[in-house]
């Protein structure tokens, strides 16, 4: 649990730096504080569900992997049960290139 911390704590630390460079680079804009807001909301939705969509895969992926074990017949339920996590980090991707247009 303490590696999942410290990996938030990085990932938040990374994010606020990246929207750093993002709202210097447009210092001189009048909006310069929401286009640096707008990458770390695009970076949080993309970061978020790729967190949640990891621990989800690790637990399903240990089950799947016993499940197989006992009765391989089951690979194909079990196969779409470790991609579901996956639609988690495709819509943080959706909305992260939705945020800017729903911005404007």
């Amino acid at each position: 649990m303490f590696k999942y911390l410290v990996a938030l704590l990085a990932l938040a630390l990374v994010s606020f730096g990246f929207a750093q460079e993002a709202g210097a680079a447009t210092a001189l804009a009048d909006d310069g504080i929401r286009r640096g807001l707008l990458g770390v909301g695009m970076g949080l939705a993309i970061g978020l569900g790729a967190i949640g969509a990891g621990i989800a895969q690790g637990r399903i992926g240990a089950a799947a992997a016993g499940a197989i074990a006992e009765d391989p017949s089951k690979f194909g339920q079990m196969l779409i049960l470790v991609v579901i996590p996956e639609t988690l980090v495709i819509f943080g991707l959706l909305i992260a290139f939705l945020i800017p247009g729903l911005a404007a």
